[in-house]
């Protein structure tokens, strides 16, 4: 799970809501309107679809870095070692103490107020403002804290709660871990998002997740050197995600994807009391695969400290054969979403056009 923003790469039309209705000779599927990606009919066509035709999707010609991202690149890689020479504490505290004050400066801002305004209408201006400086503080902390991810997971299931991480939830991902069936995880962005996928591979679940990467190229491999050997498998957000996160379904593993974004060819649901659009990518592969369905969550404590909580498995809605209903599996996930950020305004990611 990672950062916001991404160019969509379209070899193929897997997250477009438009394109010929054309069949793969080697694998039954259908078309599928609102995500757009092949669905195939059966489990057992997912081998048989995910080799050919996603070694050709992800066939790209890339273009030479550009001085100013090259540059950029390089600015982001000198703040990333200025931040590993302090420690985690220090490196946190001062990038939330930058971004609490430079933050309402930026056009994003303006963004944030009109989003929570739309939230939270009851609200006065002042409760608005010093809403969105604690946000701003929690982005800024996620910044600091990124070189220090592996760090700042210090859970040992010997002393709980005894480090920076404490949770109640335990129980919920050691039976993700040891009933031997694949999984599918959503979260928000909330406290410090990037934990989660931490936490799986460092207590051994097998685990995917779906990431966004940086348009800059040079700032992407920054943040994937930083990643590597912390996370799990790391898909990335492109036009042939779908395909590697079903084949990772496939293999038994968990997945994992941030849903509180606007997907404009997303299917309609109600956050904070009004329509806007969701990914259903995650409800659309629960139909397929029939897994359990959990919700992850961190919530930023005092001290430089988390707590990690768990949602269910949640029971999915199904019509009167037994098939995962997306729309409402979408809203009861938006639903739950929601839940959580009411609990804590202050940690969530205000600066992104919800609603549109």
């Amino acid at each position: 799970m990672g950062s916001k923003v991404f160019g969509f790469q379209s070899a193929i039309q897997v997250f477009r809501g438009s394109g010929p209705r054309f069949r793969i000779p080697f694998c039954p599927a259908k078309w599928d309107p609102v995500l757009a990606n092949w669905e195939p009919e059966s489990a057992s066509s997912h081998r048989t679809l995910f080799s050919p035709l996603h070694d050709w999707a992800s066939v790209q010609i890339e273009k030479p870095m550009s001085i100013p991202e090259r540059i950029i690149g390089a600015f982001v890689g000198l703040l990333f070692r200025m931040f590993r020479r302090i420690d985690a504490d220090r490196s946190s505290n001062f990038c939330g103490w930058a971004a609490r004050r430079l933050g309402p400066l930026l056009p994003a801002h303006r963004i944030g107020r009109s989003n929570l305004q739309l939230a939270f209408p009851d609200k006065d201006r002042t409760w608005i403002e010093a809403t969105l400086r604690n946000a701003w503080e929690n982005l800024g902390r996620v910044a600091g804290e990124y070189v220090h991810l592996g760090e700042l997971w210090d859970y040992d299931p010997t002393q709980p709660n005894a480090g920076r991480i404490e949770t109640t939830d335990a129980q919920i991902f050691y039976d993700l871990r040891d009933d031997g069936k694949p999984a599918l995880a959503f979260a928000a962005h909330l406290a410090n998002w990037e934990l989660p996928a931490v936490a799986a591979a460092t207590h051994g679940l097998p685990s995917a997740a779906l990431y966004r990467m940086p348009n800059n190229r040079a700032v992407a491999q920054q943040i994937a050197r930083i990643r590597e050997g912390l996370m799990g498998r790391l898909i990335a957000s492109r036009s042939d995600a779908v395909f590697e996160m079903a084949a990772a379904l496939e293999r038994g593993e968990h997945v994992g994807m941030l849903v509180d974004q606007h997907f404009s060819r997303g299917v309609e649901v109600t956050f904070f009391g009004r329509p806007c659009r969701a990914n259903p990518t995650l409800a659309r592969l629960a139909r397929q695969f029939d897994c359990p369905v959990v919700g992850v969550r961190v919530i930023r404590l005092r001290g430089n400290r988390f707590r990690v909580s768990g949602t269910g498995p949640i029971q999915v809605p199904r019509d009167a054969q037994g098939n995962v209903l997306v729309q409402e599996l979408m809203q009861q996930i938006t639903s739950i979403i929601e839940r959580w950020i009411r609990e804590h305004p202050g940690q969530w990611l205000w600066f992104h056009r919800r609603w549109r």
